[in-house]
């Protein structure tokens, strides 16, 4: 029922909305350059900028910007940027994101949901599976 609701849901998106979703989705995999810029609105100056593969996150309960950013294979660095009356930012993305308005990607990360259990019901008979027990086969 719940992938029948999601399905139609995801129907009725626009194109923009769904090309959004994915520019969104690949700077979330650090695939996306982008810059961040801090301004003072008081002092009209330039408190802070940042350019890189960057995932952004919004925390408005904490009024700040989190940046995590890629800096190398397997190396990241996470900055939080407090936010004010007088500071406002911009994110801007560098160049252009190679995205497919028609391309809907699910990723299952694995370590995420395992173990799980899932259970089929055939008739009176469930067949249940638990990862763990099929790591050996």
């Amino acid at each position: 029922m719940l992938l029948l609701i999601g399905t139609v849901f995801t129907g009725c998106n626009s194109e923009a909305d769904t090309v959004s979703y994915n520019i969104s989705k690949e700077a979330d995999e650090f695939r996306v350059t982008r810059r961040v810029v801090f301004y003072n609105s008081i002092t009209n100056t330039y408190i802070l900028e940042m350019i890189g593969n960057m995932s952004i996150h919004i925390d408005n309960a904490d009024r700040q910007l989190e940046v995590t950013a890629k800096i190398g294979p397997d190396q990241y660095q996470k900055h939080f940027l407090g936010l004010s009356d007088n500071v406002t930012y911009t994110v801007e993305q560098i160049g252009t994101a190679d995205v497919n308005p028609y391309k809907y990607k699910i990723i299952f990360k694995p370590e995420s949901i395992v173990p799980i259990e899932l259970e089929y019901k055939a008739g009176e008979e469930p067949l249940n599976i638990n990862l763990d027990d099929l790591e050996g086969n």
